[in-house]
């Protein structure tokens, strides 16, 4: 932003060069030796872009296929330098031929495209996360037996706890809550219960309403062909699907799952909501004003996806012999084995 004010007291903004305003901006003043700067560390700058996204590429495809959700063939990796050299190599040739047969400005709409999808999904797992974690996490066979579950989970899976004759969920929570009548102890911690999935309800409910909020807000912002008296409808209907949700997570207590974040040594999200919701915000914002082309791409593309996955990964994934283990039982054991360690 800087930059941009310097280099607008220096040339009128209509008096910019489009495609290089910096380096037209000191040429324009006789700087002719700093026109020189500034394109060569342009230069230098892009290579260090190109370089950053090119190198993590064949890593992801690296982990994916070790998942099993792409071919073993981008898994293997040198034995001398430990480098995924056959993903390099297919990541290089896909990157050299879009840049060789699509223009500039469509391949920017379509990395746009997919940065800020990913920052949005991010941080509407922030919102999840923090308000309704998963009870459950997915454990392959082999991370079971080294945390020692595999015993416990055959023994619950042979074991009914409550019976051959009740089979009903209905039935359930029936004999619970009349088993927890008789116990105070009992009673008190089924209310908690309780209250916790109330509370995981009016969460999960209210981050609905903000992102469907969002969307109506954004949508109708950007509908400038609409006439004045439907475009305000929209915003005011997203506006009325928004605050109220955004009001009722900043009410509600976050689960307490959030801070197990801060003990392993994770990085927390601060302002949350708040910081969340104006990410989602923005971003909604600017992937519907980047234009339909830029969305067809991209959808082709994830179409691709979709079928890889379901034509080679979906059988062959690592999760496919998954089992769901309680989040508690994974934090209990990942503790006491790191205690004993």
């Amino acid at each position: 932003m800087m930059v941009a004010v310097v280099i607008v007291g220096i040339v009128p903004y209509f008096a910019m060069d489009p495609d290089t305003p910096i380096s037209s901006a000191f040429a324009k003043h006789g700087m002719q030796w700093a026109m020189y700067v500034v394109t060569s560390g342009a230069v230098l700058a892009l290579c260090s872009t190109l370089m950053g996204s090119l190198l993590p590429q064949p890593r992801i495809l690296m982990t994916m296929a070790r998942d099993g959700l792409l071919p073993s063939f981008f898994s293997d990796v040198n034995k001398h330098t430990q480098v995924p050299v056959k993903g390099t190599i297919v990541a290089g040739i896909c990157a050299a031929a879009l840049a060789f047969f699509m223009d500039v400005s469509q391949l920017a709409g379509m990395v746009s495209v997919g940065t800020l999808l990913a920052f949005t999904i991010v941080a509407v797992s922030i919102l999840i996360l923090r308000y309704v974690p998963p009870e459950e996490v997915p454990l392959s066979s082999s991370r079971r037996e080294s945390m020692g579950l595999n015993q416990e989970y055959d023994e619950e899976k042979g074991r009914d706890p409550l019976g051959d004759d009740i089979c009903d969920t209905s039935q359930i929570k029936d004999l619970i809550a009349t088993e927890a009548m008789k116990d105070p102890l009992l009673e008190k911690q089924h209310k908690g219960k309780m209250d916790e999935m109330k509370r995981r309800k009016i969460a999960a409910f209210s981050i609905g309403s903000v992102c469907l909020g969002v969307l109506v807000l954004t949508a109708s912002a950007s509908a400038t062909w609409l006439p004045f008296l439907p475009l305000c409808i929209g915003c005011i209907v997203g506006g009325v699907l928004l605050i109220p949700g955004l009001v009722v997570l900043c009410c509600i207590d976050q689960d307490d799952g959030r801070h197990s974040f801060g003990h392993s040594g994770g990085f927390m999200c601060p302002f949350v909501p708040f910081l969340p919701v104006v990410c989602i915000l923005i971003n909604t914002y600017l992937l519907i004003n980047l234009g339909g082309d830029a969305w067809i791409r991209v959808g082709i593309w994830l179409l691709i996806g979709v079928l890889v996955y379901i034509f080679y990964g979906r059988t062959r994934s690592s999760l496919v012999d998954v089992v769901y283990v309680p989040v508690a039982k994974t934090d209990l054991r990942r503790s006491s084995s790191g205690f004993m360690s």
